[in-house]
């Protein structure tokens, strides 16, 4: 018989979300996956972020979703990850999922 899984791991995020620690933190959140069904990301509201951290957050969004597990953000994107977005031009082409998982939207 199968133990069940810690109901959720919430991760708090260093301030520095950018190339220098996607490795890390890829590691952090694959680690965690193998424990867990659910993992609430806390981010700081002072987080510098770059492209390659909203890049590793959707990749680990897509592989908890095709492994039937869950990936969520403590709190709507905000500050540096939010202007990311929007000048990567993500927000313009969010669907419904998109938004609710990065701005909360529809919660």
């Amino acid at each position: 018989m199968d133990t069940p899984k810690q109901y959720y791991e919430s991760i708090n995020l260093p301030d520095s979300l950018g190339i220098r620690s996607v490795s890390e933190l890829y590691s952090k959140f694959t680690a965690e996956f193998h424990e867990r069904d659910t993992i609430v990301v806390n981010i700081p509201e002072s987080a510098e972020a770059d492209l390659s951290f909203i890049q590793l957050i959707e990749s680990s969004r897509r592989q908890a979703k095709a492994d039937g597990k869950t990936f969520k953000l403590s709190t709507p994107a905000r500050g540096s990850v939010l202007k990311v977005l929007e000048r990567a031009g993500f927000i313009e082409s969010f669907d419904h999922e998109d938004s609710k998982f990065w701005l909360h939207k529809g919660v």
